[in-house]
């Protein structure tokens, strides 16, 4: 999957004009948005704009997002990969798979017992990805969220 940018709701109406009605209460273009919606709420008066984009709507969490699918990626393809080759030549090799590699160890014995060091080299690179990768994105995040609510709570 690919993370679409353009915003949910590309099109927005334009905005009614603004005329004085005789009735007030009937009329549709004395609100601002719907009667029934939530209005929001006005911001208090000491308080400061924020000179950054809110946490939720930074761009470190794309990344975060896309660093941590390739990470699952990379272990999955490669534990499963092994498992399907595996599989693969069980069912359209079986001369190859039931050759010896020396006196009664075949090579499908010796390919499935090689799948546990393979599970091991998976959660390794699962692991490495993490730590280069991942890990710092997150905590630059956490760092980030911990500054935003220290700005807050002084406000």
């Amino acid at each position: 999957m690919s993370y679409d940018p353009s915003p949910s709701y590309p099109y927005r109406p334009p905005d009614p004009p603004q005329s004085p009605s005789p009735s007030p209460a009937y009329d549709a273009y004395t609100y601002d948005t719907y009667p029934w919606a939530p209005q929001e709420a006005p911001e208090p008066a000491g308080r400061r704009p924020q000179r950054h984009a809110a946490l939720g709507h930074h761009s470190d969490l794309r990344v975060l997002r896309s660093a941590y699918r390739w990470q699952r990626r990379v272990a999955t393809l490669t534990a499963l990969g092994y498992f399907v080759l595996f599989l693969i030549l069980s069912a359209f090799a079986p001369s190859f798979m039931t050759s010896t590699v020396t006196d009664g160890l075949p090579i499908g014995l010796l390919l499935a017992l090689i799948q546990v060091p393979v599970t091991w080299l998976a959660i390794a690179l699962y692991e490495q990805t993490a730590r280069r990768r991942v890990d710092p994105i997150a905590d630059r995040i956490r760092k980030h969220a911990e500054l935003d609510a220290k700005r807050e709570g002084t406000r």
